[in-house]
């Protein structure tokens, strides 16, 4: 534990530590659990309800923090600059199976300082679904808090009408750095849901074994759910994750791989045991273009994520280990995340199953 809010929190319970190893018991765990929200409202720039991550519904939004764009006009992969991402926002208003948007890319034509403001900015002023967004530093809270606010009437009506999530992403392993625990801290006392994301690394920041990474991810996030709490008990959060296996050979951390899936669906399945609303990074590829290996990839990590019931599936649009976004491939996953949808609702009863009025019309023909 870095952030000196929380070592003030947690010596006030009087948690035992090593210098700054906390070791936080079970039943104030279970405690903390226990007063976490097991459902998320959210609504859009207008104020208007758009979904509730609960039990098994499925929702999907595109992968953020993209620091390449693949250029539709050229091919090339390349940075990003801030007219790209009012593009790819726009594109992303339009997709109907994309429920939710996120600050999607990171551009490099503005001050470093504003980077993570920036792109929240863009996204209200281009879109009006929620959004997946996150800070850079500490001090960029409260600027994207007052963004938040021009879009509500009031704090409160901010907390009642949630249009934004934060991401806060633990430092494998077991570490809640400065800038992430700061994020949970004010995200708690404004009520503004956030989003683990928890990034064990299986044989590199992370046990090799996928049950010991699974297990990791489940401490990172239970000592998140404590900070969460101990800040403001009842304050919203989602548990989730973007876990990979590492491939030592090539150096890389497959986001495609079967065995990265397998971490994420079970990373979930301990959610789930605690009644709490989900999220896993599912739906990318790992190709550098939207080719078959990225349609396969993509097609086979959203139907996984749909039918575990993740209840905000990361991913659409990703490339290239996490690292690229792509406009086309965005619109692509869009038609998978539709497909999967339907598949999730079934085959349904519309009052005559058997179409027997029609197979009787068969005889007189």
């Amino acid at each position: 534990m870095e952030n000196q809010d929380a070592i003030e929190m947690f010596n006030e319970h009087d948690l035992n530590h090593d210098g700054s190893r906390y070791y936080i018991p079970s039943d104030l765990v279970d405690k903390c659990v226990d007063s976490v929200p097991n459902e998320i409202t959210l609504f859009d720039r207008e104020g208007v309800e758009q979904f509730t991550l609960k039990e098994d519904q499925v929702h999907f939004d595109p992968g953020s923090a993209a620091i390449f764009i693949l250029d539709e006009n050229t091919g090339e992969i390349r940075e990003c600059l801030s007219q790209d991402f009012i593009q790819f926002s726009r594109v992303v208003e339009q997709l109907k199976y994309i429920d939710a948007q996120s600050t999607a890319l990171v551009y490099q034509d503005v001050p470093k300082d504003a980077q993570d403001w920036h792109r929240l900015y863009l996204a209200l002023s281009n879109c009006y679904k929620p959004v997946v967004t996150g800070t850079f530093r500490k001090e960029s809270f409260s600027i994207m808090k007052d963004l938040l606010l021009t879009c509500r009437t009031s704090e409160d009506d901010l907390a009642r009408k949630p249009l934004a999530i934060f991401d806060a992403c633990p430092s494998p392993p077991l570490k809640w750095s400065d800038l992430t625990t700061q994020s949970l801290v004010d995200a708690a006392k404004s009520m503004i849901p956030s989003e683990f994301v928890s990034m064990p690394l299986a044989g590199a920041s992370a046990p090799i074994t996928l049950i010991g990474s699974i297990t990791q991810h489940c401490a990172e996030c239970l000592a998140g759910i404590v900070i969460v709490q101990l800040t403001k008990r009842g304050a919203p959060l989602i548990w989730g994750g973007s876990p990979a296996v590492f491939d030592m050979k090539h150096g890389t951390t497959p986001m495609g791989a079967i065995e990265t899936m397998m971490i994420n669906m079970g990373d979930v399945e301990m959610g789930k045991s605690m009644n709490l609303p989900t999220h896993a990074y599912m739906s990318l590829s790992d190709s550098k273009i939207p080719d078959a290996q990225a349609g396969f990839e993509a097609g086979m990590g959203a139907l996984l994520a749909g039918l575990a019931g993740i209840n905000m599936i990361s991913g659409p649009g990703m490339l290239d280990f996490e690292s690229t976004q792509s406009i086309e491939k965005v619109i692509i996953d869009n038609e998978i995340a539709g497909m999967v949808k339907r598949l999730i609702q079934g085959i349904e009863d519309h009052g005559t199953p058997f179409a027997s009025d029609i197979l009787r019309d068969y005889e007189k023909t």
